[in-house]
Parts: C-alpha cells; structure tokens; sequence
C-alpha cells in the first residue's frame, strides 16, 4: 500500500517537476539573412530578411512556416547589372530539443517554392523577368533563452535547393535574430 501511495504521489508531482521545461505553444522568429545563392556564373552574395513562425505540437516536434527574401544584383553581361529579388515560402516539420534551460537547438525539412525576379535596364527599356520553382530547406539552428517569452536566434543554417530553368542550384543561407515565444503547453 505504501508503494501504491509513493507512485500516485510521484504521480502527481510529475507535472511540478516538468514546468521549467515547458515549449512554447508558438515561436516567431525575424531577423537578418545571408543567402549565397548559385548561378551559372560564379554565385551571388545576396541579403535580406527571414522570418517563421512554428506551431509547437509539444515539447519536441512542431510545424514551421519559414519565409525569406533576399535582395542584390548580377552582372548579365560585362556593363549590364540587373536587380535581383528571391523570396523563399517552405513548410515543414521541426524538431527541437529542449533538455537544457539556456539554449535550444533545432533541425528541420521544409518543403515549398522560391519565386526569383529581376529586372535591368536595356535599349529597349526596363526589362522584368520572374520565375517561380520547387524549394527544399533542410537545416536547422541554436537559439539562446534570454527569459521564457525571448530568445536570440545565434544562428540558422540552411540548405537550399530550388530547380530553375530545369537545373539544381545548391544555395547556403544563414540567418540570426530575435524569437518571441507565445503561450506554454
């Protein structure tokens, strides 16, 4: 009977012993991008922004929405530079352990589209081109707690596939910022 009583007080306290590591219900993340993107040529260094926002199902697995765009431009042909804008919209799971209270590392695989405009300026006029593609990110990342609502972002690395003009271009992001993390499970 004591052995009873001990587990059903064990029981109990479980859910006492747990708070402190407690995910967030969700996480929104914003903060500066690096895109190294592949071209025929010889790559294109462009910046911009990413933000996300997960949907934590518990402690370990949840659901992201990553969104980025990065801005810069690309010689056409020796005198001739063109503007260039790439957005990239993925979802996916990711999974994060959260076994230590300071920092929480993550991974994730993403699934979406990169859509890819550009425009120069040409005898003829403004000229614009855009193209949109199938996006695969697989990466992953540390965020430093700062309190339960904040963390800094140290870093995001990601793989990003897109397949333009029918060809695989193997681009490198790295992001960094802040997360606001909404609500307790």
């Amino acid at each position: 009977m004591r052995k009873l009583i001990f587990f059903a007080i064990l029981l109990l306290a479980m859910p006492i012993f747990a708070q402190g590591q407690d995910a967030p219900k969700a996480e929104l993340f914003g903060g500066y991008s690096y895109l190294r993107a592949d071209d025929a040529n010889d790559g294109l260094d462009l910046h911009g922004w990413n933000a996300s926002f997960a949907a934590n199902l518990n402690k370990w697995f949840g659901l992201a929405a990553d969104f980025s765009g990065h801005y810069g431009d690309a010689t056409l042909v020796p005198g001739t530079k063109a503007d260039l804008n790439m957005h990239i919209f993925t979802v996916g799971p990711r999974f994060s352990y959260r076994g230590n209270d300071r920092v929480t590392p993550f991974a994730h695989v993403l699934v979406g589209a990169a859509r890819v405009d550009s425009s120069y300026l040409s005898r003829l006029g403004k000229i614009k081109n855009s193209d949109s593609t199938f996006a695969l990110v697989l990466g992953g990342g540390l965020d430093i707690n700062a309190n339960k609502n904040l963390a800094f972002r140290l870093f995001q690395a990601d793989y990003v596939m897109t397949r333009f003009d029918g060809e695989t271009q193997n681009n490198f992001r790295i992001s960094t910022g802040l997360v606001l993390k909404l609500g307790s499970q």
